[in-house]
């Protein structure tokens, strides 16, 4: 499964429009159905129905919808990590990569693998 992936999924359930979350994601729209396509298959059933007024989800894809969300904000979370150890190395050559990593995994009171509970 591919990050983007879940990153398209989110936003198609946003924007409830194929067109709409290719936009927003900045990618051709048959670019984002065939991303669809190819989570909805690795998942084994379909995440969205279809017509051609409207994109809803699915009771499939109404069950995998927080863990989309989850992976999406562990992304995010995991970025920040990064950032932060990235920044902190450049600012602090006297510390240990130890050290470094335990002030830059502790945002807000969170640790890195939080983001998942």
């Amino acid at each position: 499964m591919k990050i983007r992936h879940v990153t398209y999924f989110l936003a198609l359930c946003e924007e409830q429009s194929f067109t709409r979350a290719a936009r927003r994601c900045g990618v051709a729209q048959p670019s984002l159905t065939r991303a669809i396509q190819l989570l909805e298959r690795e998942i084994g059933g379909r995440l969205f129905q279809r017509t051609n007024s409207s994109v809803r989800l699915t009771d499939l894809g109404t069950l995998v919808h927080p863990d989309f969300v989850r992976i999406d904000q562990a992304t995010e979370s995991i970025k920040g990590v990064a950032a932060g150890f990235l920044a902190s190395a450049a600012d602090t050559s006297d510390q240990t990569t130890a050290e470094r990593f335990a002030l830059a995994s502790n945002t807000n009171g969170r640790g890195l693998f939080d983001a998942c509970s």
